[in-house]
């Protein structure tokens, strides 16, 4: 067993070649690069993705990456192409062919039926002087140096510039198709990410009690509305408008400094100016507004600035945001 010194030397070794690997890429990107990303960005089909081994695993992440963020995708296993799964592809779709060879037997077969069909091929090879390279539109050059295994025969290397060339390749397409951070969430609506750019804050606060109380509301009614409504705090709203709010710490510093509270109304315990937030902002924003400011409620209001509702701090959490 090597020691942990070694171990880690390894790791770094790796993470080195890669590296360079990666770096060398910059070196490989041309006019093929630009002219790949222009038949993708205007081609009226879908970019089928294929490889066989390793490679097929790259070609898996990018059809996500690719569907994801705006560019449909549809992965086809080369192996699986010659019995059957070949009918996918339709007239309009340009084809994505992965490998580190450009020479393995499924490659050779597949892709004289491809440029049959008439599609646009473009390949992501590591040897420019394969079967691939040479039947290929569009070639994308990924030949790297050595593989990060020490035997030189693992994928290690070569599947991370694979990789890296389709992440190139889909943030070109989000830049050419004006891909905003509202249109990706269009797309993982279901997710923490997603609910950051679309869950708004009417969205959370109506499904939360209303606390209210007016300002000459005695103190022991006041606790009674803050009880009933169990949100721990009761705007204090006067003709549809919330002039303060009372928390639990309000009503703690109010039994530190009266003896009684009898006499006492809502308004004299009140906090002023409250934060508040609108409706049809993104609970995100909220969050936000919660961590500067050390709160944990915030007062929500409709189109025309009327008291409409609380968001709590656990509604968020319970959403998964943070």
């Amino acid at each position: 067993m090597k020691s942990d010194k070694e171990i880690q030397d390894i790791a770094l070794q790796v993470i080195a070649d890669e590296g360079k690997a990666i770096e060398n890429l910059s070196r490989l990107i041309d006019i093929n690069f630009a002219e790949a990303v222009k038949k993708l960005f205007s081609s009226s089909g879908r970019a089928i993705i294929t490889g066989i081994g390793k490679s097929a695993n790259i070609a898996t992440k990018i059809v996500s990456t690719f569907n994801s963020t705006g560019t449909p995708a549809l992965f086809m296993h080369a192996a699986d192409a010659i019995h059957g799964d070949l009918g996918m592809v339709q007239h309009d779709d340009v084809v994505i062919c992965i490998s580190k060879s450009g020479n393995t037997p499924e490659i050779k077969v597949l892709v004289p039926l491809i440029k049959n069909f008439g599609n646009t091929l473009i390949a992501i090879v590591g040897n420019t002087d394969s079967f691939l390279a040479h039947e290929a539109d569009i070639v994308l050059n990924t030949t790297v140096a050595h593989e990060a295994c020490p035997n030189n025969l693992a994928p290690t290397s070569s599947t991370t510039a694979q990789l890296v060339m389709g992440d190139a390749l889909a943030v070109a397409l989000i830049e050419c198709r004006n891909f905003t951070a509202r249109d990706f969430a269009r797309f993982h609506p279901g997710g923490a990410l997603g609910k950051q750019l679309y869950l708004r804050v009417g969205d959370l606060s109506v499904q939360n009690e209303r606390p209210s109380v007016t300002p000459d509301t005695t103190i022991a009614d006041t606790i009674l509305e803050m009880t009933a409504k169990r949100l721990g705090c009761t705007v204090v709203e006067q003709d549809g408008k919330a002039l303060g709010i009372i928390t639990d710490g309000d009503l703690r510093r109010m039994m530190r400094k009266h003896i009684t509270f009898d006499n006492l109304h809502a308004s004299d315990i009140m906090s002023l100016n409250p934060k508040q937030i609108g409706s049809a902002e993104y609970a995100v924003k909220a969050l936000e507004i919660m961590r500067n400011n050390a709160i944990t409620q915030l007062i929500v209001t409709d189109n025309e600035g009327h008291y409409d509702g609380i968001v709590h701090l656990h509604d968020i959490l319970r959403e998964g945001i943070i």
